[in-house]
């Protein structure tokens, strides 16, 4: 499509919106409160697809997620608080400003140095910290690592490798001298998530993203545990974890 056929469609959606507004009754009833479930289903779920890299499933997940975005600003409209027009003048804008090495006259060497730029404008927009644009409500492990890799951007951040593996085995150790005294669970909860911490800055400072590492591990292990369940010649509760561990081993191999 060219630029007019994506406005024509995009057209069509906010026409669909607003009649389904006036005249559909679950679509009048509905609340930026009562969406916000449905917007985070639908964004794991457009997650899922591109994880299973099926393009066909990531094109109608992009659709309902510009949906919600769509719903979301119709209700503001509807408040008189600001409609889709102004919402996508005001990302425009930011990208611009936060782009001086395209839309002004800023020299860039490379990816880090634009990610250095993005932090220092957004401090100069007013944002109180490098870590106040990560929202409360991410999952945890893609919060640890959103938050280091924010304060990266401004020197906080380990020379080498080693240095980020040291920190991990004391965290470890840490754990292991606390969990062996058993003394107090919120300690050894304390410095488990130490342990998670460390790791998941070692996979940054290295290029993995634990968060996809561990879906693609979620996946795998569902599914060798489901070709456990699916040969098993007798039920799972009558079986040993010998016999399990030898449909585990086949299902490692297909």
């Amino acid at each position: 499509m060219n630029y007019n056929e994506k406005a024509e469609a995009f057209k069509r959606l906010l026409k669909i919106m607003d009649e389904l507004r006036e005249g559909c009754p679950w679509d009048r009833k509905q609340t930026m409160e009562s969406l916000r479930n449905l917007t985070i289903e639908e964004t794991y779920e457009l997650a899922d697809a591109i994880l299973d890299k099926d393009m066909s499933e990531i094109m109608e997940e992009i659709g309902d997620v510009m949906l919600h975005l769509v719903f979301y600003s119709k209700i503001a409209e509807e408040q008189n608080a600001f409609d889709v027009g102004e919402a996508i003048h005001a990302v425009c804008d930011k990208l611009i400003n936060r782009h001086p090495h395209i839309y002004g006259d800023v020299k860039v060497d490379g990816e880090e140095d634009v990610m250095k730029n993005w932090e220092q404008l957004k401090l100069k927009e007013g944002k109180k910290s490098v870590l106040s644009g990560v929202p409360k409500s991410l999952p945890s492990m893609v919060k640890a690592y959103r938050m280091q890799d924010k304060v990266k951007q401004v020197g906080f951040e380990w020379e080498n490798s080693d240095q980020v593996w040291e920190k991990v085995a004391e965290e470890m150790e840490e754990f292991k001298v606390e969990f062996d005294t058993a003394q107090d669970k919120h300690k050894m909860e304390e410095e488990f998530g130490d342990v998670l911490f460390s790791l998941i800055n070692f996979a940054r400072f290295n290029g993995i993203d634990p968060e996809t590492a561990l879906a693609k591990v979620n996946i795998k292990f569902k599914k060798r545990f489901e070709y456990i369940e699916e040969n098993a010649s007798k039920d799972l509760n009558d079986m040993t974890l010998e016999e399990m561990d030898v449909l585990w081993e086949k299902a490692k191999i297909l």
